[in-house]
């Protein structure tokens, strides 16, 4: 039954093009070709990734951080209380107007004590400025590094240039050595992520944000298995362009420099439109659409390639919706908030949020700043 499926996962008429087969792929007079094989390595690179993260963190962003002045608010800490513990945990934490009532009298407090009560415990699940500032200084970090090395890769190809040549000879295409480690770094590093997911901050877009995780990781797989390595690199690189300007937005606000934090965000807002809303449908897309077609029938991965292709142009478009709202409120000169970040509620003026009925009420963000958590493929 095992072997059934294995054969079957691996027929040929799935990942290549009609009369080839994987012997064709076989390595031979020096020439080296993608394996399934070789994407094994990612995974304990994932957990190279995740330990390299821990010290980076540790010695260089929890520095940096002190060095550009992030501090962290006073949260007032809830006091012990069995009764609103036990309801925080099971049954939500946003009770409502009738459950404070009842927990007002199981616990023996006012509806105010019970409404800062849970304000207070919500606000100590919060992540913390610092813990925000190390991750954003982290993908940064990486995204910047991932960007250059990736041009360094492509540049001096000729399918840089002319998009039709990326598809000259295919499957028939040998690996370099360049684009192998870029291939595992970058697969590497969105396991890392997935990985890691529980533990990040979370943001209002969390699903959005598995779901990127996954097709970028399926999309970098697939598009090794099935040697879509020249189209893969030029989809990662477009990706990593804009990635490092949101996290290092997001830095500087943590750090409180406002104008320096707008001045990035609308580079990062121009890139973004023009790199996924215009290079990527208009120019990759249709390099991976049409020019194959001029070359062999379509097969089975090749609409599977282009249908994750869609999910990922689907979720740039979502994304790109918050971003132009963010962008007209700042132009507007309205108050601006983050649209994917959970909204911080006022500790200093703990008389001022209404009885938690519908949930905490919007506010501003603590340094009112338009900074998006970054979570858009490849890639992002």
């Amino acid at each position: 039954m095992l072997q059934t499926l294995y054969d079957y996962f691996w027929w040929e008429r799935l990942w290549l093009p009609v009369n080839l087969t994987w012997a064709d792929l076989e390595d031979r007079d020096g020439r080296v070709y993608a394996k399934a094989s070789d994407l094994y390595i990612t995974l304990p690179l994932a957990l190279l990734f995740l330990i390299i993260r821990y010290f980076f963190e540790l010695y260089v962003a929890t520095p940096l951080a002190a060095l550009l002045n992030v501090k962290e608010k006073t949260r007032l800490r809830a006091a012990p209380n069995p009764t609103l513990e036990h309801f925080y945990l099971t049954s939500g934490k946003h009770p409502k107007q009738a459950e404070v009532e009842l927990l007002s009298r199981q616990s023996g407090l006012s509806g105010r004590q019970v409404e800062r009560w849970f304000r207070r415990r919500r606000n100590q699940d919060r992540p913390s400025l610092l813990k925000k500032f190390r991750e954003a200084s982290w993908r940064f970090t990486f995204y910047l590094i991932a960007f250059i090395a990736g041009m360094a890769v492509i540049v001096d190809k000729p399918w840089f240039y002319d998009l039709r040549k990326a598809w000259e000879g295919y499957p028939i295409q040998s690996m370099i050595p360049s684009q192998y480690w870029y291939y595992m770094i970058e697969l590497s590093f969105y396991w890392s992520l997935l990985f890691s997911i529980a533990s990040d901050v979370k943001r209002k877009d969390f699903k959005e944000q598995i779901i990127h995780h996954v097709a970028t990781i399926i999309l970098i797989s697939f598009s090794w298995f099935a040697n879509y390595i020249r189209a893969g690199t030029l989809i990662m690189a477009l990706h990593d362009s804009s990635d490092y300007l949101l996290e290092s937005a997001k830095m500087f606000n943590y750090a409180g420099w406002k104008n320096t934090c707008n001045n990035i965000f609308i580079v990062f807002a121009v890139v973004f439109i023009i790199t996924r809303l215009v290079i990527l449908p208009f120019w990759i897309l249709h390099c991976t659409v049409v020019y194959p077609l001029e070359l062999y029938p379509a097969f089975f991965g090749y609409y599977f390639f282009n249908s994750m292709m869609g999910v990922l142009q689907a979720l740039h478009i979502f994304w790109a919706y918050l971003i132009l709202r963010m962008a007209h409120k700042f132009i507007t000169g309205k108050q601006v908030e983050d649209e994917r970040s959970d909204r911080e509620e006022t500790e200093s003026s703990e008389g001022e949020e209404p009885v938690a009925g519908g949930g905490a009420k919007s506010r501003p963000l603590a340094n009112g700043h338009p900074i998006l958590n970054n979570h858009h493929p490849k890639n992002d």
